[in-house]
């Protein structure tokens, strides 16, 4: 299994026989609106083109529709018959906007092999979780790769525990930017305190914190949360936290996952 962190939540994952492109996010550098009135977004420019970040993928993988996992410039390049798999809610957006090949995901689905399980994430709690939306999280499954659970945009909430339980992942990407939202500015997705929850939680998995140093609202930077794991004591290979364009490698050994990292070139 390979991870190429791109940006933000967009990611290559080589998974099984399949890669698939998650939260395209193609935006050149402050072309978008501010979030939180410091500055426009996205903060940094793409490692790599879009056509590199679309090179050999099989299918988009899209876990809601907010500007920053899914924007104007993504909808623009995308080929529109290019297969997109989407949280049920999402599939007529999509179909308006001229993509002709939407499978919303209900449960579960399977590709070439690999399943897919579709879970439920919490994009904050109260008055801005209306505001919010759904959002959801995927779980992978191949007998030839370590369990691989994306969490997707969402504070810590039960049912994380409770996929975590059900599936028992290896490697979990967690959304590790501590973005606020609103005048009250309440969280709307994990920081670094709910990272270190689930390294502690999945005790015997990777976790590889990514949504970070790339919008204007979050609160949790990369250097914030290595220095929170080291003040933590939760060893560097344990709690990874790529750079944009660095690529993971995870393989399945002796019944859990082994991990090397390189950076992107």
């Amino acid at each position: 299994m390979k991870i190429q962190l791109i940006r933000n939540a967009t990611m290559r994952i080589h998974f099984g026989s399949i890669c698939i492109l998650t939260d395209p996010l193609f935006a050149e550098k402050h072309a978008l609106r501010s979030y939180a009135g410091k500055s426009r977004n996205p903060l940094v420019e793409l490692p790599i083109s879009p056509s590199e970040a679309l090179a050999g993928v099989d299918m988009i993988l899209l876990s809601h529709l907010h500007s920053d996992h899914f924007d104007p410039r993504a909808q623009e390049i995308l080929p529109k018959d290019i297969e997109i798999c989407c949280q049920p809610q999402d599939e007529a957006r999509l179909n308006k906007l001229g993509f002709s090949n939407v499978h919303p995901v209900g449960d579960e689905f399977t590709l070439k092999g690999v399943r897919i399980f579709r879970t439920e994430a919490q994009h904050g709690k109260g008055a801005v979780l209306d505001e919010m939306g759904p959002a959801s999280g995927y779980v992978f499954i191949s007998s030839q790769e370590p369990n691989l659970y994306w969490i997707g945009d969402s504070i810590l909430h039960e049912k994380v525990f409770e996929t975590i339980d059900h599936f028992s992942p290896d490697v979990i990407i967690t959304h590790s930017s501590g973005d606020v939202w609103g005048k009250a500015n309440e969280l709307i997705v994990m920081d670094a305190e709910q990272t270190l929850q689930i390294c502690s939680y999945a005790a015997a998995g990777r976790v590889v914190a990514v949504h970070l140093d790339s919008l204007d609202h979050g609160t949790v930077s990369r250097n914030d949360l290595d220095l929170r794991r080291k003040q933590a004591d939760v060893p560097s290979d344990r709690l990874i936290i790529p750079n944009d364009g660095e690529i993971l490698t995870f393989d399945k050994k002796e019944g859990r996952g082994y991990m090397y990292w390189e950076s992107f070139e």
